[in-house]
């Protein structure tokens, strides 16, 4: 199992969507390992952008990520970075693959809903940003495994 982080972005959050985007990750069939929602300060999107510090869009980057809360969460399943960025769709909305995430909600590239790690060593850094080990859940029990349990306890 693999996990991601992903953050469902000021623009959707404003728009109500939150609901809808995560029923389409879970409808996919990955878990939610981590899940809260936060408003992102100057300093986490300084670490969460620190490769675009210096850069002309920096500014508007962190004024647009600070705006209004988020939904910070820690997806989890069978290759799950490249498989969200597959559901989330290309960044700019216009070029994304009917049905993404991105597709059906995003107005603008600017405004796309929703971002997700770009690779493994990508969601291991975002992922420390926004979570604390302790935060996360490890271990997930099928309802027939609680059961199973129930009978034999």
């Amino acid at each position: 199992m693999e996990r991601t982080f992903i953050a469902i972005k000021p623009d959707a959050v404003q728009r109500g969507l939150i609901g809808k985007i995560i029923t389409r990750i879970e409808d996919k069939g990955f878990k939610i390992a981590g899940l809260k929602m936060i408003q992102v300060t100057e300093e986490i999107a300084a670490k969460h952008y620190a490769e675009h510090i210096g850069k002309p869009f920096y500014p508007d980057l962190v004024k647009f990520i600070t705006s209004s809360p988020i939904i910070a969460m820690v997806v989890e399943g069978e290759n799950a970075v490249a498989a969200m960025r597959q559901l989330m769709g290309k960044t700019n909305p216009a070029n994304a693959e009917a049905g993404s995430i991105r597709a059906d909600f995003s107005q603008e590239m600017s405004y796309n809903s929703i971002h997700g790690s770009d690779g493994p060593e990508s969601a291991e850094r975002e992922i420390a940003i926004y979570f604390k080990p302790e935060e996360l859940c490890e271990k997930w029990q099928t309802m027939s495994e609680i059961m199973k349990a129930r009978l034999e306890g």
